[in-house]
């Protein structure tokens, strides 16, 4: 039998409650504590017996208890992102420190745009594979030599080597890949994810892969994912399903936490068949696009939330970001959700490219006029590798690559004429005032989580959260905002031998 090497498959804990890569489309640390799952790891650690899945920032694993855990594991695959790039390198170092035999390889969409830098710049990684790495990181820990490795980039004599690309998992591969849900129930405690929007404990997975939409901020669809759609099967989703029901029986709620969900009419209603016996809660990512027909077989198959990203209530910008969707086809969306009973949370994006005053204000009223159960405002972020980051850079919109303060938390790096950074922040908190604070919306929001003692300690605490990351990002408005990137970097002191192992998720 071929020896298999000791692997760690780690989301790491970058910053304190830091959201990362490894499940986080736009990674960060949240007003509000919260995470998403590690879904893209999961895969790896259920090929590879005797591994670890370590998801560090949702089980409050510190740096230095992370560094110290690698050192019973021959093998690191690591998930970085560039917010935390500089942090998960350090890690890596003293990792290497610790144990010059450790490899270790990184991950994800960082290193897939800029794979030479990685490399050239960080000597303790020993390889990066670009885009989708399940059976990459398999393969090398089950001993097949790096140079015949697909989608793998190393130094060799002191050059890259980029192998040849990997054709992307299609429906037989990706049905053939172990549940991730499965890995959960071993490596992982479902009640320590949360997220302000879905019922907890809650428990996420994918039913595809890539999104055919060509919005330009999006990261992974241009990245990691990829714009080619490709699904698992209905029966092998089902089956996930039901398995994870009887699994966790506490989870109030399961998410597919696909890049969209609904974008194939059949196969939503096919699904839906599937496991409407179950009687399971269930939410999802969702695009405009569904008819009432669709909502309401999802309906009736359990569905309670849509994750819906309008971006912006201003046509030209939806334009400018080449959404694919219309103010006009989100107002009949979000009345057939509501018609069909479905809840929807609604995604919106102060920045992007067109943005003014007078744009703000309209999307701030087009939000009102949708009057979402719950509603998430974030600042435009151009990452590296996508369309926004490219026409931002060239357009002299973009300052700094990937602007931080030093707990993680994102701060604007794009100004457009007329339109600061600092003000861009103030109008973000001006957004969730106007919305939240209409007495009717405030009665429903507060009603809905009356009865359930869990969900009214959560709230409590999400507004603590809440109002204090907001009086320190008053303070910084007010400071103004240096005019450079600042990527924070958590201190990795010496690892203790009290350090305690395990203290046992679209944005």
């Amino acid at each position: 039998m071929t020896s298999v090497m000791k692997t760690l498959l780690l989301n790491p804990p970058s910053f304190e409650k830091f959201d990362g890569g490894a499940g986080s489309r736009w990674p960060a640390t949240r007003e509000i504590e919260s995470y998403w799952y590690p879904v893209w790891l999961s895969y790896a650690t259920g090929m590879l017996p005797g591994s670890r899945l370590l998801d560090a920032p949702p089980h409050h694993v510190t740096p230095e208890e992370t560094v110290k855990i690698a050192k019973d594991y021959e093998f690191v695959v690591l998930f970085t992102s560039t917010v935390g790039i500089r942090s998960d390198v350090k890690m890596a170092r003293a990792m290497k420190a610790q144990d010059p035999s450790v490899k270790i390889c990184f991950v994800g969409p960082h290193v897939q745009i800029k794979p030479s830098e990685t490399l050239l710049e960080n000597g303790s990684i020993d390889f990066i594979v670009r885009g989708e790495f399940d059976h990459a990181v398999v393969e090398y820990a089950q001993g097949m030599p790096l140079k015949d490795i697909k989608n793998a980039s190393y130094l060799k004599d002191g050059k890259v080597v980029h192998n040849e690309s990997r054709p992307q998992l299609h429906t037989e591969e990706l049905d053939a890949l172990p549940f991730a849900t499965d890995v959960y129930a071993k490596h992982l405690n479902i009640e320590n994810y949360n997220v302000p929007f879905l019922l907890h404990p809650y428990v996420s997975f994918y039913t595809t892969r890539g999104c055919p939409a060509l919005c330009t901020f999006c990261l992974w669809p241009q990245t990691l994912s990829g714009h080619a759609w490709r699904v698992r099967s209905t029966e092998n989703v089902a089956r996930e399903f039901e398995s994870a029901h009887k699994l966790f029986p506490q989870a109030k709620e399961f998410f597919f936490d696909d890049d969209t969900f609904n974008i194939r009419k059949d196969r939503v209603i096919d699904l839906c068949k599937k496991i409407e016996h179950v009687g399971h809660r269930w939410s999802c990512t969702a695009r405009v696009h569904s008819d009432y027909e669709t909502l309401k077989a999802m309906a009736d198959a359990g569905a309670r939330l849509l994750i819906v990203g309008f971006e912006s209530g201003d046509p030209q910008i939806l334009k400018n970001i080449k959404k694919g969707a219309t103010v006009e086809m989100a107002r009949s969306f979000v009345k057939n959700c509501k018609k069909a009973g479905i809840n929807v949370h609604g995604d919106f994006i102060l920045g992007l490219p067109g943005e003014t005053k007078e744009t703000i204000q309209k999307t701030i009223d087009f939000a009102k006029e949708l009057d979402c159960e719950s509603i998430q405002v974030s600042l435009a972020h151009a990452y590296p590798g996508t369309e926004l980051y490219n026409i931002s850079a060239q357009s002299g919109f973009l300052h700094g690559e990937a602007i931080a303060d030093d707990g993680g938390h994102q701060l604007p790096h794009l100004e457009y004429p007329g339109l600061t950074r600092e003000m861009m922040m103030s109008e973000v908190h001006r957004f969730y005032d106007e919305y939240f604070f209409r007495p009717r919306v405030a009665w429903r929001f507060v009603r809905e989580r009356l009865w359930d003692a869990n969900d009214r300690k959560r709230l409590f605490h999400e507004a603590v959260d809440f109002m204090r990351l907001r009086a320190q990002r008053r303070k910084l408005a007010r400071k103004g905002i240096e005019k450079k990137t600042v990527v924070a970097v958590p201190s990795l002191e010496p690892v203790t031998s009290g350090a305690s192992g395990n203290e046992a998720h679209r944005a």
